[in-house]
């Protein structure tokens, strides 16, 4: 019979930390989607309980927020060109971060994340807006705005994780059933322009919401109502 091995002779785990717990978080969603990286399936990867992990993060909720906190520290920074233009490549930059990750968006929609590079992000766009002239107040306001219209954006064109009930339609299929859905509908305006309707790249809506929102928002003060 082997001799019993005393637990004492494993070699020493390292301790928890807050980055090491949002660290493996990210490999979990990057493996098997975000709604995956559960507190329990985190607690698992680290060999761990998850009542250990309550220590840095309150719940699954926090958790993905510093997730998705984590990975806008990689948004770039301009510092050469027109206000404007450095302002929609920071906003886009979010976005395409937001997009890459399935379910990373969705979930930002509904946590609204307020982690350091977030705040950092906010800061720098505040900043351009008033480089521009515009007043600090409808910056402020107009950040928020730009922000919550690029995460619904990389919330409706991230691709779907394993288990969504869309996950086996394709972005072009989509695309073709609204066009479709369009064109039958039994609506004047729509079958006089559907042209208009259709028209335009992703990319090409995007920067033109975009720029539509910084006009209006440099052209409307807030008000107290």
């Amino acid at each position: 019979m082997p001799e019993p091995r005393s637990r004492r002779d494993r070699p020493a785990k390292p301790p928890l930390s807050r980055q090491w717990i949002i660290d493996t978080t990210i490999g979990i969603m990057r493996r098997e989607g975000l709604g995956k990286a559960t507190m329990r399936r985190v607690a698992k990867e680290l060999d761990t309980g998850p009542a250990s992990l309550y220590v840095y993060v309150r719940n699954t909720a926090e958790l993905h927020a510093a997730v998705i906190d984590e990975l806008l520290g990689a948004v770039t920074v301009q510092e050469q060109g027109d206000w404007q233009d450095r302002l929609l490549a920071l906003v886009t930059d979010y976005r395409t971060i937001l997009a890459a990750h399935p379910g990373l968006a969705r979930s930002a929609l509904v946590i609204r994340p307020s982690g350091p590079h977030l705040l950092a992000l906010f800061d720098r766009a505040m900043g351009l807006f008033i480089e521009g002239g515009v007043d600090p107040a409808q910056a402020a306001w107009g950040v928020d705005l730009l922000l919550l219209t690029a995460t619904a954006s990389a919330a409706e064109h991230a691709e779907p994780e394993d288990g969504d009930v869309d996950a086996d339609t394709d972005a072009p299929a989509k695309c073709d059933a609204m066009a479709e859905a369009v064109r039958a509908a039994e609506a004047p305006l729509l079958a006089e322009h559907v042209d208009a309707v259709l028209g335009g790249t992703p990319q090409g809506r995007w920067t033109w919401y975009f720029r539509a929102q910084i006009a209006g928002i440099a052209a409307t003060p807030t008000s107290n109502d």
